[in-house]
């Protein structure tokens, strides 16, 4: 007969709330003047930053009206290369992140998307996963 053992249950790091990690995932929209204005997608990205905040406006209502999850935009239309896992960035804590990105995701509470966030990487939209 199998016998059965057990470890201690799996844990998330660190996350609490007096400023301990957080786990949160996003999309990302760069523009001409981004920090880096380029990505997996193009190489050479020259669109202004208010069509890349209209393009994230138009994200934002897909996901606000159940049409798309962020997770799911993220893989085909985020420029960073988080796409590739659906725009989640892992677990992170303060002084990690850009202080925009930082401070609208620490704001949040898990299942959380943020409205339109604006760091030198370009146009954001955060969901706060844990």
């Amino acid at each position: 007969m199998a016998t059965h053992h057990s470890s201690a249950p799996i844990r998330s790091p660190d996350v609490s709330k007096d400023g301990g990690k957080i786990r949160a995932a996003h999309l990302l929209i760069k523009h001409k003047d981004s920090r880096r204005p380029s990505s997996w997608r193009e190489n050479e990205i020259t669109r202004t930053k208010d069509e890349a905040i209209s393009t994230l406006l138009g994200h934002e209502a897909r996901i606000r009206s159940g049409q798309a999850s962020l997770g799911d935009l993220a893989m085909t239309e985020s420029d960073c290369s988080s796409a590739r896992k659906k725009g989640d960035l892992g677990y992170f804590g303060r002084g990690d992140m850009q202080k925009e990105f930082e401070e609208a995701a620490f704001a949040m509470k898990p299942g959380e998307v943020s409205r339109v966030v604006e760091t030198a990487s370009g146009v954001h939209l955060i969901e706060r996963l844990e």
